[in-house]
């Protein structure tokens, strides 16, 4: 794999086109966990989606990462999928992760990716095409506003 940034440009593209399947499993994720927690979340649209994906892609440090594991992903396949597990396990975390941001919203990230991989299974695609949808969900509907505790200073700020 050659990554340039026209190769980066095409991810984006991809990625940002992906909304019909992602928004989708983000607000699923939303309302699961909403109910696991006891807790209201909001739901995301297509416009909070493809924007936070501009963002994600305006750092171009950033981009070429998230472009690498899309491309990888997209394209990974293992004969008997089972050997391939944890590859495509590990590589839709750190996407995730990547995508969620800064502590603790990487963990959180990665965390998540687990919850939407388990509930996700496309009829077709590859070993590695349901881990980057579970990803891409996983990583933005963390770094996404409608989280309650995220609205707030956190209480374990030290002043000076």
């Amino acid at each position: 794999m050659r990554l340039t940034p026209a190769t980066v440009e095409r991810e984006y593209e991809w990625v940002r086109a992906r909304d019909d399947i992602v928004v989708d499993l983000i607000n699923d994720t939303r309302a699961d966990l909403g109910e696991i927690f006891e807790m209201e979340v909001a739901p995301v649209n297509t416009e909070q989606y493809r924007q936070e994906v501009d963002d994600v892609f305006a750092d171009g440090d950033l981009a070429v990462n998230i472009a690498a594991l899309v491309a990888i992903l997209g394209d990974l396949d293992v004969q008997d999928d089972y050997p391939g597990f944890v590859v495509d396990e590990l590589l839709g975390r750190r996407l995730a992760g990547m995508i969620a941001g800064n502590q603790p919203f990487s963990l959180l990230g990665e965390a998540t990716f687990h919850y939407v991989d388990i509930h996700h299974h496309p009829e077709d695609g590859d070993a590695g095409s349901d881990d980057l949808d579970a990803a891409l969900a996983a990583g933005f509907q963390t770094r996404l506003p409608g989280w309650d505790w995220t609205k707030s200073e956190s209480p374990f700020a030290v002043d000076r």
